[in-house]
């Protein structure tokens, strides 16, 4: 759902997503239009919480850096905004702790699809902006797309069933979890 058609700067977006009357809202900003997320549905809040649970439990032991949840938000150009159901943004790039935005893209983001939702568009926003890799989770099919960027500029996707071994590629060397302990029985 677009909230106006006015396009805002990101500044301009953070001091209405903050006001008190925004407080319950999930907003983002796409290309300078402010965008409602509708709420997650319980299928998919508890995926991403299973989802969050295993990259906490490598990335925090090792020092790796940090896992984000949904209300974490990441400036991914002068007038996008997005707050990922779950992100990994790595030690190694000093990440400033103090503030509202990450002003920089995750090198990791998950999406757990909802009906309707562009995740392609997302995919390519986050992947422009610098992240490494976006997992997009489809809960009620039980399954994970990769998708990434080739040398070439163009999307790629590979796609991992309940019966496959996720892995963390680059971004998280040695991160290995069996799809189907992303999805509850």
């Amino acid at each position: 759902m677009v909230v106006r058609e006015k396009l805002y700067t990101i500044e301009e977006f953070l001091e209405l997503a903050q006001a008190p009357e925004n407080a319950t809202r999930r907003l983002e900003l796409a290309d300078g239009v402010i965008v409602e997320m509708p709420p997650s549905s319980r299928l998919n809040t508890i995926t991403a919480g299973r989802l969050i649970h295993f990259l906490n439990a490598f990335v925090i032991p090792r020092d790796l850096g940090y896992i984000t949840v949904p209300d974490g938000g990441y400036q991914l150009g002068p007038n996008t905004y997005r707050q990922p159901d779950a992100a990994f943004i790595a030690r190694a790039r000093s990440v400033d702790l103090d503030g509202v935005v990450f002003e920089t893209a995750p090198d990791l983001a998950i999406e757990v699809v909802s009906p309707g939702e562009d995740i392609l568009k997302k995919a390519y926003e986050y992947l422009l902006a610098g992240t490494q890799i976006v997992w997009a989770v489809y809960a009620e099919d039980k399954l994970i797309r990769v998708l990434r960027l080739d040398e070439n500029g163009d999307l790629h996707s590979k796609q991992y069933g309940v019966e496959d071994i996720l892995d963390g590629g680059e971004v998280l060397p040695g991160f290995k979890l069996a799809v189907r302990d992303v999805f509850p029985s």
